[in-house]
């Protein structure tokens, strides 16, 4: 375990005109935002104790104090100090908000959000994607809430987050010296960021139609409306409706040529979708709407529709 220091101590060895060897193991945004004066930024991710014994210069045996934002960053820091041999390695304690509580002077700057808050809100919005995909799209997706809840499972146990150490290197949590575009840089790797996460799942944006199962088949028995069946071959030839046409949502994804998109499905009709369960019918929309089509995935699957009166091919 490493070696701890109160700030009320850490102030009184400052009044004395001791020289203090202090690092700030944050981000170099929350560095910015509030530190210690005599602080200097080593951020965790890129600690390096080989470089760290060299720029102290032979002094080795004198104690190296570390200071993070509550204490915990800066204890993983010392720990991996120890590991690579230093030995007079101090944590202080509480961090930098407990150091300004204690009256050690700070330099303030311009206001980020902590690394912690920002564990939270990435973990809380990946566990909420997860399980709202989950319960609209397919069941599978609650393997990324499970995902999420595992991480931060492990992270309270080791005391190490590996989604910090990721964020901790993205462009909002550096600073580019005073150049004035690093505010710009910083907004543009948020925006990106946020795109990542987002992208992926768009099909969120498209739900079920709120159409009747009597509006959908009177437009199929009017042609005004098409239904297509987005599961698998086998699945169709198992059983299927008489009034739909097979469009597997496996080729929808591997890419059909336009030419044949136009000759099975029209432009100018409604285009229904349905599967076995209601979720890749879903995903099937999110890749016509794309294409123009006026596409209207059904929450119901196969079996209930056939519940709802639609009529089974013949044979099957």
């Amino acid at each position: 375990m490493p070696q701890t220091i109160s700030p009320q101590e850490l102030e009184s060895l400052r009044r004395t005109g001791k020289q203090i060897d202090l690092i700030d193991v944050r981000t170099p945004a929350e560095f910015r935002e509030i530190h210690v004066d005599f602080a200097r930024n080593v951020p965790l991710d890129r600690l390096d104790p080989k470089a760290i014994r060299a720029e102290r210069n032979g002094n080795a045996d004198q104690p190296l104090y570390v200071v993070c934002r509550s204490g915990g960053r800066g204890k993983q820091a010392c720990e991996k100090l120890l590991a690579a041999g230093l030995v007079n390695v101090v944590n202080v304690e509480g961090g930098t908000l407990a150091c300004e509580a204690a009256g050690l002077p700070v330099v303030r700057g311009k206001k980020t959000i902590s690394l912690e808050r920002q564990v939270r809100i990435a973990a809380g919005f990946l566990v909420l994607v997860g399980a709202v995909l989950a319960m609209t799209v397919n069941k599978y997706f609650a393997g990324l809430s499970a995902f999420v809840g595992a991480g931060l499972m492990f992270a309270g146990i080791t005391d190490t987050c590996g989604m910090a150490m990721i964020l901790a290197r993205m462009p909002w949590n550096q600073v580019s010296g005073n150049s004035p575009s690093s505010g710009t840089a910083c907004r543009a790797g948020a925006f990106l960021l946020a795109v990542a996460l987002v992208a992926p799942n768009a099909t969120f944006a498209l739900e079920h139609t709120r159409d009747s199962l009597a509006t959908v088949k009177r437009g199929v028995a009017e042609q005004k409306a098409v239904l297509v069946d987005v599961r698998e071959k086998e699945e169709w030839e198992d059983g299927h409706l008489r009034d739909a046409r097979l469009l597997p949502l496996s080729a929808l994804e591997r890419g059909v040529r336009q030419e044949d998109l136009a000759r099975a499905l029209p432009k100018d009709k409604v285009i229904y979708l349905h599967c076995a369960a209601g979720g890749r019918c879903v995903q099937a929309a999110a890749i016509l709407k794309k294409q123009g089509y006026d596409v209207r995935p059904l929450k119901a699957g196969y079996n209930d529709l056939l519940k709802a009166g639609f009529s089974a091919a013949a044979g099957k």
